[in-house]
């Protein structure tokens, strides 16, 4: 007989708040065609993005988060300090430690709470709700707070033709609480290894390591394996991916994850209200709703149109703009699928707050 005494958690989990924030600059398409031989007709019929926001010197990830997550705790109607978990999923923080999670739980003032990153693309909310709801459930936490953040302009190549127009930043937070009622279903996740070079980034840090081996910042070594720009100058690592590839992949493979979903919470398409995918095209977007065969009742999150792909951030963003708009509606039954580079994803029914 095991001596271990069983956890006393929650019966369930449902998220009880959501917040957002978008950075103050608004870039247009037609920004991004002062640096590649595009139009603003093929940007829109190719992805449905019309603008994007671009975080400033003083918009960082952390800052942004404690933006988005102090808007999600008051709309949770909870405090700071009741905060037990704090995860944060993000590509583009680029201090490899301490983890941002720390600095966000301490300013927004919670009382000690565990605080870690994850990193899972443009999955990587969903992966974060799933822990936020075993913690919930289990007992570990009472309140989770989990966020999606990126800063994707500085992992962007303005001079990729492919890829120069689809990223932008932003963050986006929810409060995971107790619930005596199911609102968050079953979690369908997992990743398809073999096609991580699908997605991924132009070059790894540790490439850069001789360049800067020596005294000052200058470069000193080998730059022959180093990606440069137009002007022969050393470029900034930057996200690539191979888009006909991830194209077919979201639209045929995705819309079966999303529908295992919705088998494993017991519901069919005509009991949805809403539909939240990833943000990264509205042209899957479409495709997903034809192959779900969703009824028009449903309403179908766009907010890529002038948010563009915020990776981990853009399903509460998404969910936050539907509910602030009216568009969606507290105690609607919402379908949230992610999915990117690794190649991973997560889809779950949920409860709006």
């Amino acid at each position: 007989m095991s001596k271990i005494k069983a956890p006393k958690g929650a019966p369930f989990a449902r998220i009880l708040g959501v917040g957002g924030y978008r950075p103050v600059r608004v870039v247009p398409n037609e920004v991004i065609l002062e640096t590649i031989d595009s139009s603003d007709e093929w940007i829109r019929s190719r992805s449905g993005i019309e603008t994007r926001h671009w975080a400033n010197d003083e918009e960082t990830v952390a800052a942004m988060s404690i933006e988005a997550s102090g808007k999600a705790i008051a709309n949770a109607g909870i405090d700071a300090d009741q905060i037990g978990a704090v995860v944060v999923s993000t590509v583009s923080h680029f201090s490899q430690t301490p983890a941002v999670a720390t600095e966000i739980a301490d300013k927004l003032g919670t009382n000690k709470a565990a605080a870690f990153d994850i990193s899972a693309g443009c999955a990587g909310f969903g992966y974060g709700l799933t822990l936020a709801k075993g913690m919930v459930v289990e007992g570990s936490a009472e309140y989770v707070l989990v966020i999606g953040v990126e800063r994707l302009s500085d992992l962007t190549d303005l001079e990729d033709r492919a890829t120069a127009f689809l990223f932008g930043d932003g963050a986006g937070a929810v409060v995971v609480g107790p619930s005596k009622e199911p609102h968050i279903g079953p979690t369908v996740w997992g990743s398809e290894g073999d096609k991580a070079g699908t997605i991924k980034q132009t070059v790894p840090w540790d490439r850069f390591l001789p360049q800067f081996r020596s005294s000052g910042d200058t470069p000193t070594g080998d730059v022959s394996e180093l990606p440069l720009d137009s002007k022969g100058e050393i470029k900034f690592p930057a996200i690539t991916q191979e888009g006909q590839a991830v194209f077919r992949w979201a639209v045929f493979e995705m819309a079966k994850v999303a529908q295992q979903a919705l088998d494993a919470a017991g519901i069919t398409p005509d009991d949805l209200d809403v539909f939240i995918p990833h943000q990264a095209n509205e042209r899957i977007i479409d495709s997903m709703v034809k192959t779900l065969k969703l009824p028009t009742h449903v309403t179908v999150a766009r907010d890529v149109r002038t948010t563009g792909n915020t990776s981990a951030a853009s399903i509460p963003l998404a969910m936050e703009r539907l509910l602030a708009t009216g568009e969606a509606k507290s105690g609607d039954t919402a379908l949230v699928i992610g999915f990117g580079a690794g190649l991973v994803y997560a889809a779950t029914v949920v409860t709006l707050p």
